[in-house]
Order: C-alpha cells, then sequence, then structure tokens
C-alpha cells in the first residue's frame, strides 16, 4: 500500500509518497480544481491519502476519495505535538503525516458521509 501526504495550502499542496517504507517526493499540486482532479487520477486505486484539517481540506477529500481507498484527515494540532520538528518544510510535513499513518499514529478528524 502506497501512502501519499499531502501538505495542503491555500493555493498548492505538497505530495510526498510512502512506498517500502521509503518516502519520495512527487511535487507540488495546484490547488484548482483541475489541477487537484488531475494529480488524483495519477493515484493509485490501493492508495491512502493523508491531509490536515485546513481551511479547503474538505474540497480535497471531495476531489480525492473516489480516486484512492481512503482519505485521512488529520487534526493538526495533535499532529504538530507528536511530531515537533526542528527544520520544518512542507515536503517534511508531507513525509510526516505519511508516516505518523503508517505506524498507526495519526491522530484523524472525523469526516461525516454525504448523507450526514
Amino acid at each position: 500500500m502506497r501512502i501519499i501526504g499531502l501538505d495542503i495550502h491555500r493555493v498548492f499542496a505538497e505530495a510526498v509518497v510512502l512506498e517500502d517504507g521509503t518516502a519520495r517526493r512527487l511535487g507540488r499540486v495546484d490547488m484548482t480544481r483541475e489541477k487537484l482532479s488531475a494529480f488524483a487520477v495519477t493515484l493509485l486505486p490501493t492508495d491512502h491519502v493523508v491531509v490536515e484539517a485546513t481551511g479547503n481540506a474538505a474540497a480535497v477529500v471531495e476531489i480525492l476519495t473516489p480516486q484512492v481507498a481512503r482519505v485521512v484527515v488529520a487534526n493538526p494540532l495533535q499532529v504538530h505535538l507528536i511530531a515537533r520538528a526542528k527544520t520544518k518544510t512542507d515536503k517534511i510535513d508531507a513525509r510526516v503525516l505519511a508516516q505518523l499513518y503508517a505506524a498507526g499514529f495519526l491522530p484523524e478528524v472525523w469526516i461525516p458521509d454525504a448523507a450526514t
């Protein structure tokens, strides 16, 4: 299983894939519906994607969910407490999200389904 960590911002996201214990940068993805949808179709149906709860996280979840096995939203305050990094970059943040999920330590936020 591949785990995709997305450190999302208002205009872009930094993407990292964790596969077989190795993290690899996928690059930046513009946060437009068209660019995010184009990124989504490059993902595998077995992928798990992790994002932090931010203002545009719900839109990201909506676009990615049909393309992957699971999209998880992390609680950013708890992630920060778990992964206090002296060096903070978007790439490191995306990698930490993927690694915490892989290790079973990711503090998740409940996301309601469409009916709710």
